[in-house]
């Protein structure tokens, strides 16, 4: 791991030799970058199976890293909370009157080191645009964008780089295209377009 990555949320050394055992017999690889701090929002895509969840929890154990994602609290009740809690998840009130974007951007202010995973198809089946939550997350916490991505026709995955946020969103979802363009998922058929939701039909 890069010497920038040291104070990221690391997990434990068990998990990191978990996640590289798994990802040896699959027969995958790991990219890794040049981190540019702590904190970040990874998108993780393309999203089209439930295999995803494994294979990027196990790429972020193989790279040293806790990776986090955000869910309401009532999924964190008793018998699976703990479990939940162990697999990265982040319990978020929303009786607070926040929406996600807010909830996130509060996270990365009071932790002063935090990855959060975000599937910006918002679910494993076709979808004809992604859900712009990811960006306007990183934006208001003023943290970049973790180019995240499980590609199964080559067996990598891993994070391709980093974006900052500009505030233009149709600007820089054409570079978030580009690095998606020729990144398949397990079911090729179900990848949603790098898209807005008023960028449809255009």
């Amino acid at each position: 791991m890069t010497s920038e990555a040291a104070d990221f949320p690391r997990c434990s050394r068990l998990a990191t030799l978990v996640g590289k055992l798994l990802l040896r017999l699959a027969g995958w690889r790991v990219q890794e970058p040049e981190y540019p701090g702590p904190k970040f929002i990874l998108i993780a895509a393309p999203h089209t199976s439930n295999w995803d969840v494994y294979f990027m929890l196990a790429c972020g154990w193989t790279l040293g890293l806790t990776v986090c994602w955000i869910a309401k609290d009532s999924l964190f009740r008793f018998p699976l909370g703990g479990l939940m809690r162990w697999l990265g998840g982040i319990p978020v009130d929303r009786s607070k009157n926040q929406n996600q974007v807010q909830a996130a951007a509060a996270l990365f202010r009071d932790r002063p080191a935090l990855i959060v995973a975000v599937a910006p198809e918002g679910t494993r089946g076709k979808a004809e645009h992604w859900r712009s939550g990811f960006y306007y997350m990183a934006l208001e916490a003023h943290v970049p964008i973790g180019l995240g991505f499980l590609d199964y026709a080559r067996k990598v995955g891993g994070i391709q780089g980093f974006y900052q946020p500009s505030g233009d969103i149709h600007a820089d979802m054409t570079h978030f295209r580009e690095a998606y363009r020729d990144v398949r998922g397990k079911y090729p058929e179900k990848e949603s377009p790098a898209r807005l939701k008023d960028e449809v039909g255009s």
